[in-house]
């Protein structure tokens, strides 16, 4: 178990010393406001945003597993969750054709479902819950 902490918190100084990196990458990038069109600029911005946000989720799960010994189906979703936008918005930006769309749209919706079915039916509602009786 010892190993596992010591692993886990290399894992966190990595996922902190990305996160501190993309920050300042994306800081860095904003020179594109002056040397390119705006639509382009904003764009990398948004996706730049938009990956450091699904590594904040990703932190977000290491920190829960850390603290509680287990991972939280409703973080590992909604992780997937933003990395998936992230895709959508790229996705947008290149004017993706229709097939693609519509993948997206399904995995979309079937991450919204688990993500429901997870809050709904999560073993700590469950314990939280007073026995009816």
């Amino acid at each position: 178990m010892q190993g596992i902490k010591v692993v886990l918190s290399l894992l966190i100084v990595t996922i902190l010393t990305a996160l501190a990196a993309g920050v300042l990458m994306t800081f860095l990038e904003l020179h594109l406001l002056f040397s390119s069109p705006l639509e382009i600029a904003l764009r990398q911005v948004i996706v730049n945003t938009l990956i450091l946000l699904a590594i904040v989720e990703v932190f977000k799960t290491t920190l829960t597993y850390f603290s509680e010994g287990r991972v939280k189906v409703t973080f590992i979703v909604d992780t997937i969750l933003v990395v998936m936008l992230t895709e959508i918005i790229s996705m947008w930006f290149r004017d993706a054709p229709l097939e693609k769309w519509s993948i997206l749209g399904g995995i979309l919706i079937a991450l919204a479902i688990i993500r429901v079915v997870a809050v709904q039916w999560s073993p700590t509602k469950s314990e939280r819950m007073p026995e009816i009786g």
